[in-house]
């Protein structure tokens, strides 16, 4: 019996007692052969043999085209003892030949025998069709016939080992591409029960799932299925079954697997969270299985700790930490869902800013103003929440989204209707200006509905401040132009399509030419003028008028110097300067800069300032009014008479002349009573000691008027349209030949 051992082949009685082989599934070997004789004594001389302490199980077949139906039927053979000559005189390598091609078995083992030896299957054909022996029937003994069916074996259950492990393999690399997928914690953990199911082959009924969350909290269900579904959300503590229950609180608590009286196994994850995972097998598991799960638990416990940093920067993608309220990207999300959804009733969006919440926080401190966004948040969530969705989507702005019916000015108005109580503070009044659309049937993106709540709140801002705007289309068809334009602008300034024009200043008394104003001006492509009226403004409002200025100072000085010899040397440009551009902290130093680098003299320059320029910080406005004087250069104030200036404000400003609007010169508007304040305002300069300029003068009775009123200076069409560079020359020449 020595040589059964070598090969691993015992008979039943010789083997331990303790083993059962009626347990262990058996080694299937079909006998294809066209003598019965040949199976009877196959059967007799392979009878009661184990292998690794699984027994052998024979099926015959008669001819090759039964074993191909065989083969179809059942594929799980470990050895297949095959006659070369059957039916035809190659049927038994027809048949090894339609196994590997077309049943494309390439597991089985395959041994031919044949008595006739002539039919010997060629050395190319045993490479091909990876047959593992050939043996002539003589010359299979019982000893050569146990060796041959010990190495096909051995040979099968490799093959068979190194398959299950690729499976395995391939299931584990499938669950953990599956798993490593952004989701919910819920959906990763009934993953998990799918995939350790498949991997261990057992029905989902035998697996159910714990997450813990921290030290102090109690485990808890989160994921079961079958006959353990009703135990979803339960502590692990109230688990009925006390079996599942000790077995995963071990598992929990040992923080490794526990292959004992059912599979636990362990998914550790960050900041004390951890998963177990229980499957009630009913066996032992081999050693592969205990392998492939110590992988499967690896790249599992990875995917688990990616879950948990996607889900930590979820949080700080949607949530604002601040206020603990989802943020604007949460917001939009939350629309885009609404959006999606066909709503029973209609929808409505909020945008609501906190009125001066910028001075607070300027005044006070960070930390007051923190406060004040999370007292508001406080407000918001107790009076709205049930309804509503809330979001804060930037720094003092909340955004709101409800059922129209609910969300209205009305409401929006409540919440800042009492003071708020903040810490250790006095109650403190808050208001806050809103925003409100309405959205349709297809109300459009969020990003659209959010622009058009913004155009609504800025509207607001601007006429209805500590109210609630509603929306209306011509609102957003008016914040369209006004972004075209604005665009347009920044095109025209980039391509040099902005020009300056120049109007002269004339003396009354003589008609001499004492100097020019410079006026912006931007011509179409198609020939036709914006006027400054429409684009200064988008100017100012975007930033862009810091630019534009110190682009109109250059240009309008080198014109100035470019006049040297053709006019007096008395002779001044005059540049209107906006609000914007003089509270620039450098605007006085640059300006004198450019003057001297262009190589004139400050009384060749005058500067026009609004009366809103007053509206600024007054001792800053005087000093650099008069380090500009200190520099010769003069300064208007332009526009006079419009303003909201007080005569205290303008005495104490160092300014050389006033500017008579337009308005009290010429046009419909222009009758006795505003000839009237034309000469308050002449008489007003006189008193203090200031020059004047009066502009829009159009007709001779009104150079009349103001000439006996004692106005020293004019511009207006009656001497001159704003003339380009070219057409201003020509201007000059004309002039100095024209009578006076």
């Amino acid at each position: 019996m020595a040589v059964h051992r070598n090969e691993q082949l015992v008979f039943a009685d010789e083997a331990a007692e303790s083993s059962n082989p009626q347990e262990q599934e058996p080694w299937n070997i079909l006998l294809v052969d066209d003598e019965p004789d040949v199976h009877t004594v196959t059967r007799l001389a392979l009878k009661d043999l184990l292998f690794q302490q699984r027994p052998l199980a024979f099926v015959s077949a008669y001819s090759a085209a039964e074993a191909m139906t065989l083969l179809q039927q059942q594929p799980e053979f470990a050895v297949a003892l095959i006659d070369v000559v059957m039916e035809s005189d190659d049927a038994g390598l027809m048949l090894v030949r339609h196994i590997r091609e077309n049943l494309h078995n390439n597991n089985i083992r395959l041994i031919l025998r044949t008595g006739q030896p002539g039919y010997a299957p060629e050395i190319d054909s045993i490479r091909l069709y990876d047959i593992n022996d050939y043996k002539t029937k003589p010359e299979l003994t019982r000893v050569r016939l146990f060796t041959s069916i010990t190495m096909a074996i051995r040979s099968y259950a490799q093959i068979k080992q190194l398959e299950a492990n690729r499976n395995g393999l391939e299931h584990i690399l499938a669950a953990s591409t599956a798993l490593g997928k952004p989701a919910g914690m819920k959906k990763f953990a009934d993953g998990i029960v799918t995939q350790l199911c498949a991997l261990l082959k057992v029905t989902e009924e035998c697996l159910i799932c714990a997450v813990l969350n921290s030290p102090d909290e109690q485990p808890k269900v989160l994921a079961a299925s079958g006959r353990f579904s009703c135990w979803m959300g339960i502590p692990l503590t109230e688990v009925p079954d006390k079996r599942v229950r000790q077995h995963l609180t071990q598992v929990l608590k040992a923080q490794h697997h526990v292959f004992d009286n059912g599979v636990g196994v362990y998914f550790a994850g960050t900041d004390n969270q951890a998963l177990a995972a229980f499957v009630d097998l009913p066996r032992a598991l081999t050693e592969l299985e205990q392998g492939l799960l110590q992988v499967f638990c690896s790249n599992i416990a990875v995917a688990f700790e990616n879950l948990q940093l996607y889900t930590a920067i979820e949080q700080l993608a949607y949530i604002d930490p601040l206020v603990g309220l989802p943020n604007r990207n949460g917001f939009i999300a939350k629309i885009e869902q609404q959006s999606s959804q066909c709503a029973l009733e209609p929808q409505a969006v909020a945008l609501v800013d906190l009125d001066n919440f910028s001075y607070i926080n300027s005044v006070l401190d960070d930390a007051f103003g923190d406060k004040i966004l999370c007292a508001v948040a406080q407000r918001l969530q107790a009076q709205l929440a049930n309804s509503t969705y809330i979001a804060r989507v930037g720094g003092d702005l909340f955004g709101l989204l409800g059922a129209a019916a609910d969300l209205t000015t009305e409401r929006i108005s409540a919440v800042f209707a009492e003071p708020f109580a903040l810490q250790h503070n006095e109650p403190l009044r808050i208001s806050a200006t809103s925003g409100l659309i309405v959205l349709h049937q297809q109300p459009g993106s969020a990003v659209e509905i959010l622009k058009n709540a913004g155009v609504a709140l800025k509207q607001a801002k601007h006429f209805q401040r500590g109210k609630t705007l509603v929306f209306q289309t011509e609102l957003a068809e008016a914040a369209r132009d006004r972004m075209q334009l604005l665009s347009r602008l920044r095109t025209a300034f980039s391509i040099e399509r902005l020009h300056l024009h120049y109007q002269p200043f004339v003396r009354l008394a003589d008609n001499a030419t004492v100097g020019a104003e410079c006026l912006l001006r931007w011509k179409t492509d198609d020939g036709n003028y914006i006027p400054p009226d429409r684009f200064i403004p988008l100017a100012e409002q975007s930033g862009m008028m810091v630019a534009l200025g110190d682009w109109v100072i250059r240009s309008a000085l080198r014109w100035r110097a470019g006049l040297a010899g053709r006019v007096d040397d008395n002779f001044r440009v005059a540049i209107n300067v906006s609000q914007v551009q003089f509270c620039e902290p450098q605007f006085v130093d640059n300006l004198i800069e450019q003057v001297n680098a262009c190589g004139l003299q400050g009384h060749h320059v005058e500067i026009e300032l609004t009366e809103s320029v007053a509206a600024d910080d007054l001792a800053n406005v005087k000093h650099k009014l008069q380090h500009l004087r200190q520099h010769g250069i003069r300064i208007a104030m332009d526009d006079f008479g419009t303003g909201y200036s007080s005569l205290s404000i303008l005495r104490s400003l160092p300014i050389d002349r006033l500017k008579i609007d337009r308005s009290f010169v010429s046009g419909e508007q222009a009758d006795l009573a505003t000839n009237g304040i034309a000469q308050t305002i002449i008489a007003l300069a006189s008193h203090m000691q200031l020059k004047t300029i009066a502009e829009g003068i159009e007709t001779e009775q009104q150079l009349a008027a103001l000439l006996q009123t004692g106005c020293q200076e004019g511009q207006g069409y009656l001497f001159s349209k704003p003339l380009d560079e070219q057409q201003f020359s020509a201007w000059l020449v004309q002039s100095a030949v024209r009578p006076g």
